[in-house]
């Protein structure tokens, strides 16, 4: 493990001072807002190949695979196995995918040891395990894992978040595994563990710390670890992974809970609306389109907000386009295609909803609970429940499942797909899915 930077030092960057987030520096939580009208867009884009996944969500943050894909509708664990590696360890994260690599997130809770593994692509052969924390895990609900973040990548580096000795730790790794760096981003005190993925923007790691104490979001520069903002939020615990959305003509920062819907600009922090709800705590992140996001929670009340983002201030009144009450996803994040929204709920009720109008079009039930969030591929719906079974449905205003597919191994992750092939954790392995080459090869 690098040597932790201590207490802050000064930087002019853009004309201003930041500090540098260290270990102790994290004890210091005043709000850090840069000037009005800064953007974050030195460093190099991202620019991932079109069958690539770097993070949470997919690079457009809408878990729909590029098309053309054509995965395979049907399998089990003998059938279109491409390959199967074992995982050692216990973790909800996601794998993402950069080139010829996999990298997923896990966590030994008897030595409390949270590593980053790296696959090969091709064949799922472990290249490298880096240990990125020993000792001081923390509580968490018997349901999660100690590494249930979904790590993301620019293309020279890794960056994976997990709640450890009493925080928030970001740590940036190149593609080797070879640690560049680790921040304690932000103090945290665990009720129920944590989930959030990091969010890439520009040139900055976004990454929340939704608690009941010292509630914070900020952001560092992805090649130091450097703190770019941080801001203040309601002491409130919440689990929903932030999303970037380019809504109502700008870019905005959309975070799902606690308590309400807030928009911040990516680049400052700075807010630009929110709306109360759609209840106290969220695990679900919001889905957007053009002009409309739509946010749904399950705690205490199962809710789900759709709301009209080109406002500012306080929206509660004047922006809710509809809302539905007593039947929302809680864990389970929803998709959105050519004006239908569709959700997959924690007991496995599955909709599809008109996007505009809240107005149901269809309404049935799948087997299982459900903790993975449904994944686009084309017309059709991939999604897996907590026992093993991927269930397939089409996509449009009738329900039909396609097939249900059990590997008699269960889990916590949602899946990835891309290049035709379906990235699948369950909770001993990582399963390639893929239709046989032609030849046999």
């Amino acid at each position: 493990m690098l040597r932790l930077l201590t207490r802050c030092c000064a930087v002019a960057l853009l004309g201003w001072a930041l500090p540098v987030m260290g270990e102790e520096q994290t004890q210091d939580l005043a709000e850090v807002i840069p000037p009005e009208g800064t953007t974050w867009n030195m460093l190099p884009p991202i620019r991932p190949a079109a069958d690539d996944w770097p993070c949470w969500r997919g690079f457009a943050g809408d878990n729909t695979a590029v098309e053309p894909q054509d995965p395979p509708l049907h399998w089990s664990s003998t059938e279109n196995v491409l390959w199967k590696a074992d995982v050692p360890g216990r973790g909800h994260g996601s794998p993402i995918l950069w080139g010829d690599r996999i990298f997923l997130a896990t966590a030994d809770d008897r030595a409390q040891v949270q590593s980053l593994l790296c696959y090969d692509r091709r064949t799922g052969k472990l290249l490298w395990q880096t240990e990125i924390h020993h000792g001081g895990f923390m509580h968490s609900h018997p349901k999660g894992s100690h590494a249930s973040s979904t790590a993301a990548c620019d293309g020279s580096h890794v960056f994976i978040t997990f709640m450890v000795q009493e925080g928030i730790w970001l740590t940036a790794l190149d593609l080797d595994g070879k640690i560049a760096w680790q921040k304690k981003v932000l103090p945290f005190k665990s009720y129920h563990g944590y989930g959030p993925s990091p969010l890439l923007y520009k040139s900055l790691v976004i990454v929340p710390g939704d608690n009941n104490e010292h509630n914070y979001l900020a952001a560092v520069r992805r090649d130091t670890g450097e703190l770019a903002w941080r801001i203040h939020r309601t002491d409130y615990q919440s689990f929903a992974s932030p999303i970037v959305g380019h809504v109502c003509g700008r870019d905005q920062l959309l975070v799902n809970g606690p308590l309400e819907v807030s928009s911040y600009d990516p680049d400052t922090g700075r807010r630009l609306w929110h709306c109360d709800g759609p209840s106290k705590e969220a695990t679900a992140t919001i889905v957007f389109g053009k002009e409309l996001i739509y946010a749904a929670a399950g705690y205490p009340a199962k809710n789900l907000l759709c709301i009209r983002a080109d406002g500012s201030g306080d929206v509660t009144k004047t922006h809710v386009v509809w809302r539905m009450t007593g039947n929302a996803t809680d864990i389970p994040s929803p998709l959105l295609q050519e004006g239908l929204f569709y959700m997959v709920t924690d007991k496995g009720t599955a909709m599809c909803i008109e996007a505009g109008t809240g107005q149901i079009v269809w309404k049935d039930r799948l087997e299982g609970g459900f903790s993975a969030s449904p994944v686009l591929v084309g017309r059709n719906i991939f999604v897996p429940n907590e026992a093993g079974v991927t269930y397939v449905l089409k996509a449009g205003r009738s329900f039909h499942v396609l097939a249900s597919n059990d590997l008699a191994d269960g889990g916590f992750a949602t899946p990835v797909i891309c290049g035709s092939r379906i990235y699948l954790r369950t909770l001993h392995h990582l399963y390639c899915i893929a239709k046989p080459v032609a030849g046999g090869k």
